[in-house]
Order: structure tokens, then C-alpha cells, then sequence
């Protein structure tokens, strides 16, 4: 007969498992994909380095995991917030200021999932992420067409032309870690991604 593992061992693994993923996100948010080595990981997580291979078959897996949890968050935030009651241009301020905001909180983690050099495997899901941001921006940009408040355009081509936008605008203050929040740049932001989208003055918050 096969062996299986027991309840408590299949809980034992899954709780190691999340504990190597939560400090393997530290060690990116502090050192970025580059220097976070399974070495680096390890000791964060207090267990030898070959313990690793026992959840991830590679670090690549297990960067891979530790980008699509981060970014899938963020993705659930602004999906959230672009569902909340208001117009659309209401609804896509909102989200281009909250995707800005909490990346402004957490650059470190923000530059590595938006910017920071990673191995081919993490700059798949980043493309596949870029892909699901498209698709939100895209579903405001057309309620916002369909009611009369946004011109006519292609809503896909505005919504990857903000996904881009967004990203490159913060990418220099995420960067240097060191800048402070400023409402100035949030203003500024969520008023090119505005204009972007073609909303005209008077129905913008």
C-alpha cells in the first residue's frame, strides 16, 4: 500500500510552505529577484538551504509563486475597487489613486513586481498580469463609453496604453525607496490617466 501522509503531516507541510513564501517575499521586497537566492530565503526562514527543494523545485518556482500571490493581490484590490458604487471615471480615478497609493506604501515590493530585473519565468506572469489589468481598466473604460461620459474609443488600447502609463510613472519613485508619499504625485497621476481615457474636466472628481 501506497504511504500517505497524515492530516497533521499535510498541514505541517502546507503551514512551511507559507512561511517560506511570506519570507521569501520579504527577502524580495528587501533586496529585489536578483540577490534573493535560495541561501537568502533560507536563512530568512531559519531552515538549511536544501529544506527549499522540499516546497519548490527551483527558485524560479518559487519566485514565481511569491510574484503571483503579491501581484494577484494587488489585482483583487483594484478589481474591488473599479466594482465600487460610482460613475466609471469615479470608479477608474479611484483605482489608478488605490494601485498607486498602496504601491507608494510598499515600493520595495512594488518596484520588484513592476520593474525590478527577474529570471524569464517571473517576466512571464508579469506579462500575464499586465494582461489582467488591461482587462479591469478595460471593463471601466467601456461603462464609461456605454453612459456617455468617456468618448468613443477602443477600450482595450486605452486601458493597456494606462497599464503602461501607471507602471512607468512610478517606476523612478519606487525605485529610489527613499521618497516619501506625496499627494502631488497621486493628483497627478490619476489626472493623466483621466485625461488618458478622455474624460472632460467637468466629470472628473
Amino acid at each position: 500500500m501506497a504511504y500517505r501522509k497524515t492530516p497533521a503531516e499535510i498541514s505541517r507541510l502546507e503551514a512551511a510552505r507559507e512561511h517560506l513564501v511570506a519570507c521569501a517575499t520579504s527577502v524580495v521586497t528587501e533586496v529585489g529577484w536578483a540577490q534573493a537566492s535560495v541561501t537568502a530565503v533560507a536563512d530568512s526562514a531559519g531552515i538549511a538551504a536544501g529544506s527549499v527543494y522540499q516546497h519548490f523545485a527551483s527558485k524560479a518556482a518559487l519566485a514565481v509563486e511569491v510574484f503571483r500571490r503579491a501581484a494577484g493581490r494587488e489585482v483583487e484590490v483594484l478589481g474591488e475597487v473599479l466594482h465600487e458604487p460610482g460613475t466609471p471615471v469615479e470608479r477608474l480615478a479611484r483605482g489608478v489613486e488605490v494601485f498607486a497609493r498602496r504601491a507608494l506604501e510598499n515600493r520595495g515590493l512594488a518596484y520588484a513586481l513592476l520593474a525590478a530585473p527577474a529570471d524569464p519565468a517571473v517576466g512571464a506572469e508579469r506579462l500575464d498580469f499586465r494582461r489582467r489589468y488591461r482587462a479591469l481598466f478595460a471593463e471601466v473604460v467601456h461603462e464609461g463609453i456605454e453612459a456617455g461620459l468617456l468618448p468613443a474609443q477602443n477600450g482595450g488600447i486605452t486601458a493597456a496604453a494606462l497599464t503602461g502609463a501607471v507602471g512607468e510613472v512610478l517606476v523612478d519613485p519606487l525605485g529610489a525607496r527613499d521618497g516619501e508619499t506625496t499627494e502631488t504625485l497621486l493628483t497627478e497621476l490619476v489626472a493623466m490617466a483621466l485625461r488618458c481615457a478622455g474624460a472632460p474636466s467637468a466629470a472628473r472628481p
